[in-house]
């Protein structure tokens, strides 16, 4: 799922009759701006795109499925940038999908020139979902590692 542009949203407001405004609300509910479960929301239905199921992400992610839901539903709030890039990685999210999951829940985006950034950027490029592979990656670039060790 790509980010609509405003101007596409606009095109479809202008010739809106009131009683269309629901079915513009539901369909568009991932762009709007300034809903909590937007996060949640877009998660969902890249999710449900790509035929992955929540615990599935939670489990490939490293959480348990009862904190991931809660992150995930806004429930819990985390700083943990790297716990939404993995989430992302779970759900096989591609570099658009993977950024504007960040800038929905309020982290920055994927950064080109950010050394750590551009590996994982590589990583989802290429299609890498395995975080040992990626870990591998980072390593031998002298990078922190996306799972932590147990």
């Amino acid at each position: 799922m790509q980010n609509k542009p405003t101007d596409e949203l606009n095109n479809l407001l202008e010739n809106m009759k009131p009683d269309q405004i629901d079915g513009y609300l539901k369909d568009n509910r991932p762009y709007m701006a300034g809903d909590k479960k937007s996060f949640y929301y877009y998660m969902k239905d890249v999710l449900e795109k790509k035929n992955i199921r929540l615990k599935d992400v939670y489990s490939f992610a490293g959480v348990s499925e009862k904190y991931g839901s809660q992150i995930l539903e806004m429930e819990k709030h985390t700083k943990d940038r790297d716990l939404i890039i993995r989430f992302c990685i779970s759900g096989h999210f591609n570099w658009d999908e993977t950024n504007r999951a960040l800038k929905l829940y309020g982290m920055s985006e994927l950064y080109a020139k950010d050394p750590r950034d551009a590996c994982l950027i590589v990583a989802i490029n290429n299609r890498i979902f395995d975080f040992a592979k990626i870990d591998d990656m980072l390593t031998e670039k002298g990078l922190k590692k996306m799972t932590k060790d147990v």
